[in-house]
């Protein structure tokens, strides 16, 4: 099967999409953008190709919109057992590290009681791991280092007391190991992956019918042949491909919004590094745009340095800052200025679900300033980037469109953070028909 690819390399997260000759998304796959962006974009098309697999599966079914519950709960099964094998093998790639960071002076006295405490902490990791990946578990994340490190903290620090070793040499070879395994490809193959998770889906006996098994093995011997790639995003520049295949944001935005949404004239992308806005025609072509200066306000960065300051998670702001009926009025649009106006605030005991509710305000403010500059909002207007998944981003955006430009429909796609992605995987699509005339780089 012929597919094309688009890669998104943000400042924050990589994104990647995979499609197929219809135009139709096969797989969608996202990770932490790392300072080896080769990696990063290597473990995105990966997770791609692996959602790739289970819209493959639900086509074998005949079960792609996800109606039938016996395949939806036999796929849950497997999606569970396959998460577990690609933790286990990253596991295994962390403790090798670990074990050749034990040398040198520093461990010269402790080497063979470090390796034991290693193997100990490690031993309890993997007999943690199948709970972690059961029906119902929850996880605060899916990216490997937040599992694992976690954890491995914790039980670190048990097992060193016990074995009566400084906490700190545990700590310093994890911190020097994970950076290692984190810029590393991904090991083994997929479909030996997969191949394994069936076994243990299997061994447990749930979900699972003998008639079951034959579309899944049918799914996995067809081959998802790479016709052609793009790639675009903040750190394009760095992407290891050649020229013809890059593509600006811009134009990635605007075409991936322009497929969600066909009469999508405006689009508002915010995402971690800069914000843009963009004016397209009938065919998702960009026909004018403006964006940020280099200053980090009103992008998701000054999210992040808010969640810093607040000693809160990223994910927290927006449901607080819902809950606030009087909004603060924020004064300071740079970062650093209004972190410090933040301070202030809080010092003189206003309500930090007002002050985050003013802060929202002042994001959304400035990407509206944006926005009039590109030609002002027109109907449809879509909303993109990771700042889209905000529900106080979202509540200000909406009034504040209404006061300027009265009623105007409003898209937000579930998967709006892999509009460029999906963008160059259009972009690809095309170049592989040879139909991008009038598009430039």
């Amino acid at each position: 099967m012929k597919t094309f690819v688009g890669i998104d390399l943000g400042s924050t997260t990589t994104k990647a999409v995979l499609m197929d000759e219809d135009e139709k998304v096969l797989g969608r796959g996202i990770t932490n953008s790392r300072s080896n962006y080769d990696t990063a974009c290597r473990v995105a098309q990966q997770e791609a190709a692996v959602d790739a697999r289970f819209t493959l599966f639900r086509r074998e079914f005949g079960a792609e919109d996800g109606s039938k519950q016996e395949v939806e709960d036999f796929l849950a099964s497997l999606e569970r057992a396959f998460r577990l094998e690609q933790f286990l093998e990253q596991l295994d790639d962390l403790e090798e590290t670990c074990i050749r960071q034990v040398q040198g002076a520093r461990f010269e006295k402790n080497a063979a009681g470090v390796k034991t405490a290693l193997a100990e902490v490690f031993g309890r990791l993997r007999g943690e791991a199948p709970a972690m990946y059961a029906p119902g578990a929850a996880r605060k994340s899916d990216f490997f280092r937040d599992i694992a490190g976690s954890r491995y903290l914790a039980l670190a620090e048990d097992v060193a007391r016990a074995a009566d070793l400084p906490y700190d040499l545990l700590l310093n070879v994890y911190d020097k190991s994970i950076i290692a395994v984190e810029n590393r490809p991904p090991r083994g193959v997929l479909s030996d992956k997969f191949q394994r998770a069936l076994k243990r889906v299997v061994a447990e006996g749930t979900g699972l019918s003998g008639e079951m098994l034959k579309p899944v093995q049918h799914a996995l011997d067809v081959e998802l042949e790479e016709s052609y790639l793009v790639g675009t995003g903040y750190g394009r520049v760095t992407l290891p491909f050649s020229k013809e295949h890059i593509r600006s944001e811009i134009l990635c935005h605007g075409l991936g919004a322009h497929m969600m949404y066909p009469e999508t004239r405006t689009v508002l992308d915010i995402g971690g590094q800069d914000t843009k806005g963009i004016q397209v025609d009938e065919n998702g072509i960009v026909e004018n745009f403006q964006m940020n200066d280099r200053c980090a306000a009103g992008c998701g960065r000054y999210l992040g340095y808010i969640a810093d300051e607040m000693n809160m998670g990223l994910h927290e702001l927006g449901p607080l800052a819902m809950k606030s009926e009087k909004p603060a009025r924020i004064n300071s649009t740079c970062t650093v200025f209004a972190g410090a106006e933040l301070r202030d605030r809080l010092a003189l005991g206003e309500a930090r679900e007002d002050i985050l509710a003013g802060l929202h305000r002042s994001i959304v403010l400035r990407a509206m300033s944006i926005i009039a500059r590109s030609g002002g909002v027109t109907d449809q207007f879509t909303f993109t980037g990771g700042v889209a998944k905000n529900e106080a981003a979202v509540r200000e955006l909406k009034k504040l469109v209404f006061e300027n430009y009265g009623k105007v429909k409003i898209n937000i796609d579930p998967d709006s953070i892999y509009t460029g992605a999906l963008g160059g995987a259009e972009f690809a699509r095309r170049a592989a028909e040879g139909r991008l005339e009038g598009v430039d780089a």
